[in-house]
């Protein structure tokens, strides 16, 4: 891929790195092209268990690129979308866990909002700004922040387009963690290189899309009841099952035979 995102798998890890560095990696339509071409790979191939998502250098992303034309001067394009990367974060099969090294300013922060786990730098300046810009929240942010943070956090932040530090980010509900800038990387890769060697597959494919269907579709407790023991259907008596219990008992790492690409036939509909 060219320069706006750097791809590279490794260990069953796919690094996606915003490698606009002298921009402070300020988004373009280019780069939110590229991601979303990404996420498809990712989504798509067996060889990636999970996806981190980071930046060169000491910005995570800086907001919408404002160094040529104003981008929010008129929806000329007729595909205009405030939603343009597709898919988002959370609806890949793949967990998603965000290194939010440093600042992450408007749709900057509302990418990084949509990825399952969300690591910041403590001294990364964040916010929602874009009222401030004279335009609107993006990237599905007025339904991330709220189910992530509740209404009266998503109000506060996104009426007011203020920004906080990254170490705060845990107490409002929007990170995992908060860690020093240099810790960010590592502790997601951390994160993402266990769920690649001892989570299985299509287990974490499953209950990630029951996770956040089960939001987005606002199912009942007795639904969710209903969908986790069809998915126990699935998958009990598998290979992966036998796999899983007997790697334990014999304190090994799991050598799973599952295949997300092959295999997968979606969730039903509880309803």
């Amino acid at each position: 891929m060219n320069s706006d995102l750097t791809v590279e798998v490794s260990h069953g890890v796919a690094v996606l790195t915003l490698n606009r560095p002298e921009r402070l990696n300020a988004y373009t339509a280019e780069m939110g092209r590229l991601l979303g071409e990404a996420y498809r790979a990712c989504d798509s191939d067996d060889a990636v268990r999970a996806v981190v998502l980071t930046s060169a250098g000491s910005a995570f992303c800086a907001g919408a690129d404002f160094g040529g034309d104003n981008p929010f001067a008129s929806p000329d394009r007729e595909d205009f979308s405030a939603s343009p990367i597709r898919p988002a974060a959370f609806e890949i099969r793949k967990p998603v866990i965000a290194a939010v090294n440093g600042h992450a300013i408007g749709i900057g922060l509302t990418i990084a909002l949509q990825a399952d786990i969300r690591i910041f730098a403590e001294d990364a300046r964040c916010g929602v700004v874009q009222v401030r810009r004279g335009v609107l929240p993006d990237c599905m942010s007025h339904w991330t922040v709220v189910h992530l943070a509740g209404l009266t956090v998503a109000a506060d932040l996104l009426l007011t387009g203020r920004t906080f530090l990254g170490r705060d980010a845990p107490g409002l509900g929007l990170a995992t963690s908060a860690v020093p800038a240099q810790d960010v990387l590592p502790s997601a890769m951390a994160i993402a290189a266990d769920i690649a060697e001892n989570v299985a597959p299509m287990s974490v494919a499953l209950c990630k899309r029951l996770l956040w269907d089960a939001v987005i579709n606002a199912y009942t407790p007795q639904q969710v009841a209903s969908l986790e023991t069809q998915l126990h259907h699935r998958v009990m008596g598998s290979a992966d099952a036998r796999e899983g219990v007997a790697a334990f008992v014999d304190r090994r790492t799991p050598q799973w035979s599952s295949s997300v690409s092959t295999e997968w036939t979606d969730l039903p509909d509880p309803r």
